[in-house]
């Protein structure tokens, strides 16, 4: 009877479709993705082929100011519980995740892909997990030694963690000779489909890809989608996707003109200083990362038809979006075979600082820094039921803590469900169930940011942000892309947002702020 009264009030208010009027929750899939740029889909700008994301955005909305904690591992808690991760840990201590308040409601609650942190999901509100527990893998053979058929996995470690359903083991090793992780974690995500299909409840399946995270390795019929695609270098990508951005009406070149392009520090060459032999090199990389995010909007749309299918789709939220911007970062590898073809099990490369640039395009810097780069990335919300398609953008700031409370009112679910955690403090996000139907984002406090040595402050137009010790504070209205600090002309207004975010710092942790988050410790990733 609860449910159904506020149902009711939620129709009433929010005017939704007929599904749910006629009492039906949705279903609920989000879709993550892993280290993916600002301009790399095809509806923010992107050469890359994502026909199946950008249909999802033409039918649905796109949200240009999308915000993240920086990093993997704090954005996954954050969405998954909607609290800022300097609340909680990697055991998500004092949270509710969306899987302990929507199964108490009915739902089924599955997850398939990364975690990325202790805990197995099944003892927090899931069902079903099938996928790693850790940061990165091979994406053909996750553990250390050879599946049959295959070379050595080059690999950063031992071998991951994995749950298969349920089951974990220590060292994964596929046996099928086409295992490629974006596609398992979609098989078995399709396979939760028909098995709960004939079910009369409403379902949550989360899809939280690897890809297109380094490791860059993509099968071979993806890759050469893109042969030469990438031959004219960083600067002419950028160049071409930051003029699709204006024509896409994703950027004003008035208050968001081109910056200068932030090259490799350890090497500062451009496109014309490099051999031949580097440029190919350097090509074929991001070839490699285009291939895969091709990849996984191929899988997408292995969803897309089974909820046809189904005749599940109308009323299914889908949310797709990615957990950081574009990584910078080279890592170190202790097995690889130096003479394998690059984007094969045997390799591990990344694609390095200056194409991570074009892929935050036009956005200064990258992950892990509090920048736009870092922590502004592509969503795209997708639910004829409750979402009149909407062909602008919406550019309210918006963040991965209001997964939770949105979650919460399109499923009439209770907070905190059935978690069973000491102390668990309200969402810190809102519904974004008013910017489904263009109506204003219901945010009253700033948003606030902190990871390693990066941390901001966004209050509606204004962002205070700083790599180290010095605060920069920036009019987003007028320049978007961090370019013009004003932080000496507005003392008062540094000195005001700096107050804000220390008070927030202490209520979050329970401490001050010593210049230093001492419980930050990095997962290996």
């Amino acid at each position: 009877m609860a449910y159904k009264i506020f149902l009711s009030l939620l129709i009433a208010l929010f005017g939704l479709g007929p599904s749910l009027s006629a009492g039906s929750p949705p279903n609920i899939l989000i879709i993550l993705v892993d280290d993916m740029g600002y301009s790399d889909l095809g509806c923010y700008g992107g050469e890359i082929r994502t026909p199946n994301i950008d249909r999802l955005a033409a039918n649905g909305m796109k949200f240009s100011s999308m915000y993240n904690t920086a990093k993997c591992y704090p954005t996954r808690a954050s969405l998954l519980t909607g609290v800022y991760f300097q609340r909680t840990d990697r055991d998500f201590s004092h949270t509710a995740t969306l899987g302990e308040v929507l199964r108490p409601v009915g739902y089924t609650t599955l997850w398939s892909g990364k975690h990325h942190a202790k805990f197995n999901p099944v003892t927090r509100g899931f069902d079903r997990y099938y996928g790693m527990i850790g940061g990165a893998q091979n994406h053909f053979n996750p553990g250390s030694k050879a599946a049959p058929g295959q070379p050595a996995p080059a690999s950063k470690n031992d071998g991951n963690r994995w749950s298969l359903d349920g089951e974990e083991v220590k060292e994964f090793i596929p046996q099928d000779p086409k295992f490629y992780d974006t596609d398992a974690f979609t098989d078995r995500a399709l396979t939760w489909l028909n098995e709960y299909e004939k079910k009369d409840k409403p379902f949550l399946l989360y899809v939280a890809y690897t890809a297109p995270h380094w490791p860059l390795q993509a099968w071979p019929e993806d890759i050469a989608k893109y042969k030469g695609v990438y031959d004219g270098g960083y600067e002419s990508v950028r160049q071409a996707r930051y003029q699709r951005q204006i024509n896409l009406g994703l950027i004003d070149p008035k208050t968001s003109p081109l910056p200068p392009m932030e090259f490799g520090r350890k090497s500062q060459k451009k496109w014309d200083d490099l051999s031949s032999d580097e440029r190919r090199q350097e090509a074929t990389r991001m070839e490699l990362y285009a291939a895969m995010v091709d990849r996984v909007d191929q899988n997408i749309g292995r969803l897309l038809k089974r909820l046809e299918e189904q005749g599940k789709l109308d009323n299914t939220l889908i949310l797709f979006l990615a957990d950081n911007g574009a990584c910078a970062e080279t890592p170190k590898v202790n097995n690889v075979d130096p003479d394998a073809p690059m984007g094969s099990v045997a390799s591990y490369v990344s694609y390095g600082q200056n194409w991570a640039s074009v892929g935050n395009t036009p956005l200064r810097k990258w992950k892990q820094d509090s920048f736009e780069g870092g922590i502004n990335t592509p969503m795209v919300a997708h639910w004829p039921a409750g979402i009149k398609p909407q062909t602008g953008w919406n550019r309210e700031p918006t963040h991965v803590i209001d997964i939770m409370p949105t979650v919460l009112t399109v499923s009439g679910a209770h907070y905190p469900g059935a978690s069973k955690q000491a102390k668990i403090p309200p969402p810190d996000g809102v519904s974004l169930l008013p910017a489904f139907k263009g109506e204003p984002n219901p945010r009253t406090k700033p948003l606030f940011f902190q990871f390693g040595r990066g941390s901001a402050v966004r209050d509606g137009l204004w962002k205070l942000v700083r790599m180290g010790a010095k605060w920069e504070l920036y009019d987003l209205a007028a320049d978007r892309n961090e370019m013009h600090d004003l932080a000496a002309k507005r003392p008062e207004l540094v000195k005001q947002m700096d107050a804000a975010w220390l008070a927030w710092w202490k209520e979050s942790t329970g401490s001050e702020w010593t210049g230093k988050n001492t419980k930050e410790r990095e997962l290996e990733e």
